[in-house]
């Protein structure tokens, strides 16, 4: 019998939900809404759920997001039982293979960009993802590096705090090319 235990986040708008066996082989899965969720059988099962607005898979955890009005004293038990019928019936996680799109993007040949990769695979990453999200690198251009938070970071209190004192701090510090750091959608 699977025991998925949940931990609140720093969004009170999300909760991460840990079954104790990996949920993505590799990469993120993000789904803002029902209508894009055709591809993952787990999330298609949680917005099943009345309040659930958001799905996020990551390695070994699934961030829920619910919508303002619902009470995780309701949600909480229904998405913990959902995941567990979910990893006990060894339904997949993701039907169509090429969906995750988690981990550093980029072309990989500037070696700045190369720089910020590795602190964002090394450093930033597995600290985020301790939050039940996620932070995606979109692009580096004239000093400015645009990224993507996803998961339990989208739409926190304490996002933009989060990349401004956190994320931008950690790039300049290492990687003196880096300006600042921008949000992109």
């Amino acid at each position: 019998m699977i025991n998925v235990v949940a931990e609140p986040t720093p969004n009170p708008a999300a909760m991460k939900f840990i079954p104790g066996c990996p949920v993505m082989a590799e990469g993120t899965a993000n789904f803002p809404g029902p209508e894009s969720a055709s591809g993952s059988p787990l999330a298609m099962r949680l917005f099943g759920i009345d309040g659930v607005r958001g799905v996020f898979l990551g390695a070994d955890f699934v961030s829920v997001a619910k919508d303002a009005e619902a009470d995780w004293t309701t949600v909480e038990p229904k998405v913990r039982r959902e995941i567990a019928a979910h990893f006990e019936g060894g339904d997949p996680v993701i039907a169509v293979p090429d969906r995750p799109e988690g981990g550093a993007g980029g072309d990989g040949t500037d070696e700045v960009v190369m720089r910020i990769l590795d602190l964002m695979e090394t450093r930033i990453r597995p600290s985020v993802a301790m939050d039940g999200g996620d932070i995606v690198f979109r692009g580096f251009e004239r000093g400015v590096v645009y990224l993507t938070l996803q998961g339990a970071c989208a739409g926190c209190p304490r996002s933009a705090g989060t990349l401004k004192m956190g994320v931008e701090n950690l790039l300049r510090h290492y990687v003196p090319d880096v300006i600042r750091v921008e949000a992109v959608p």
